[in-house]
């Protein structure tokens, strides 16, 4: 696989400054039933790495010393794989936190895991479920024969627990990546599209749908390149940059923490292995900071950060703007 940070290091992108912590995104290690063309940690079978049982109880003394923390965010990888991913839910329950879980759906057809929609769904956790398109033939592609039917079969199951459903208080938010080099369409008009299809083919039913431009980082970024294709998608990138955007990216009020407890401001600057550094240029662990020491430090950035500002913008909680451009469907 290529490197891309060389290639995105040299950057005229404005200069961010960190405000308050309010989200703590955790990823608990790399190791997934699938390998995603698009995905930017590199995730797969094969991986090995996870988070420790000491990292974990440092996170949770985090957040018990840094009030301001309303959010936990979990993804991997596929978190659920994690022995401890149960335990880390529960202890946000039980604080009060926004739990968020990052859930590729096939991984409720996994062995072991017949009873974790309904873990999920005691708990409250918010599922953000991938589903990069509502028709079988572009998801397959992207993802692995089979992936779409498994998606719907998860779906239709969190559906019979209420996610998705109006008045439940169970939140099933989707998302959307392009298939290739492209930005996202529209949200709101391609959220329609997914709404329409997906309760008339199959009685599906969802909250919201979050539009996320792909990284030219890890293996998109690999791909990009051996197709010859980085160059034009970061003119893209830099040709639809948004300043309005600026004031609503996610590393103003989030931090990454990678599987070794090391700090990060977004999880792409973790795939790019660029840290959150002190004064002596040494990376920060969780268990040396508490959220409110983190406010007003610099943001590092690099020319993948026009990926969160073109357009409509991108972040975890998807679009940060409006664009009204016609372009409803996911087939591209």
């Amino acid at each position: 696989m290529q490197a891309t940070l060389h290639l995105l290091s040299a950057t005229d992108f404005p200069a961010l400054t960190r405000r308050s912590v309010e989200i703590v995104q955790l990823n608990l290690g790399y190791r997934c039933n699938q390998s995603c063309q698009h995905c930017h940690v590199n995730a797969g079978p094969q991986r090995q790495e996870e988070m420790s049982a000491e990292t974990m109880a440092a996170v949770l003394a985090f957040i018990s010393a840094s009030p301001q923390v309303q959010v936990i965010d979990l993804t991997g990888g596929a978190p659920e794989l994690h022995p401890g991913f149960r335990q880390l839910v529960m202890a946000g329950h039980e604080r009060g936190l926004r739990v968020i879980d990052r859930c590729n759906l096939t991984i409720l057809e996994e062995d072991g895991q017949d009873d974790l929609a309904a873990f999920l769904a005691a708990h409250h956790v918010e599922i953000v479920a991938s589903l990069p398109c509502y028709l079988e033939a572009n998801v397959d592609r992207q993802r692995g024969k089979g992936v779409f039917a498994g998606s719907i079969r998860a779906l239709r199951r969190l559906n019979a627990l209420g996610y998705g459903v109006a008045g439940s208080g169970l939140v099933l938010n989707l998302v959307f990546n392009p298939q290739g080099p492209t930005l996202p369409p529209p949200q709101a008009a391609l959220a329609e599209s997914y709404r329409k299809h997906l309760a008339a083919e199959y009685g599906i039913v969802f909250n919201q749908l979050f539009t996320l431009a792909n990284m030219p980082i890890q293996r998109f970024g690999s791909l990009l390149v051996s197709r010859g294709q980085f160059k034009a998608y970061m003119q893209l990138l830099r040709r639809a940059h948004r300043v309005e955007n600026l004031e609503h990216v996610m590393c103003l009020r989030l931090i990454s923490v990678d599987w070794q407890g090391y700090l990060y401001d977004c999880d792409f600057n973790q795939q790019l292995s660029m840290p959150i550094t002190g004064r002596r240029g040494n990376r920060q662990h969780i268990r040396e900071l508490t959220a409110k020491l983190l406010d007003d430090w610099p943001i590092r950035i690099a020319d993948h950060c026009y990926g969160c500002t073109a357009g409509q913008g991108s972040s975890c909680g998807g679009a940060l703007g409006d664009d009204v451009a016609p372009a409803p469907t996911c087939a591209n």
